[in-house]
């Protein structure tokens, strides 16, 4: 079996990193991180604190070991962030009542407003992208988007690549 290290070293010598998806996607999303942080900044926030508040059930909270796998945080950052959150006054913590060991995380009043400062700031961002683009495409978008998570979730790109030695 050829080295499949080598083969792909050749393909991206040949390739410019804009041509390759993930360089297109990264790129878009920083661009949609620094738009939705500069937004949230207007408010004393972060991007980062405006997904939280859209995670958190405003009205029954959310456990707080939902929160993180929903954001794709790692335990001590969501640590930090609800930290974070708890000294600007946007949410409180308090034990579930159903199992005393779990911890739910509710909204303040001022965190139900933040809350819905960045429900709509979410939702301008994409009623603006689909005035821009027609439906046809941003069917396509999706498609190809779902198509990329459902082949990384099924483990199957590099699982036929043996490793012999470092490249």
């Amino acid at each position: 079996m050829p080295n499949i290290f080598l083969y792909l070293r050749h393909r991206l010598k040949r390739m410019k990193r804009e041509e390759t998806i993930d360089y297109n996607i990264k790129a878009a999303w920083h661009s949609i991180a620094r738009m939705y942080n500069q937004q949230a900044s207007r408010y004393n926030g972060t991007m980062s604190i405006g997904f939280a508040l859209l995670t958190i059930h405003s009205d029954e909270g959310t456990p707080a070991t939902k929160i993180g796998p929903l954001m794709g945080l790692e335990p001590r950052s969501l640590t930090r962030l609800l930290k974070s959150m708890e000294e600007k006054g946007l949410i409180y913590k308090q034990s579930d009542k159903q199992d005393k060991r779990s911890v739910r995380v509710f909204l303040t009043k001022e965190g139900k407003k933040k809350r819905e400062f960045a429900r709509e700031t979410v939702l301008r961002f994409n009623d603006a992208v689909r005035e821009e683009f027609p439906a046809s495409k941003l069917n396509a978008f999706f498609e190809v988007v779902q198509g990329i998570n459902q082949m990384i979730e099924k483990n199957s790109i590099y699982k036929d690549i043996v490793v012999t030695g470092r490249p």
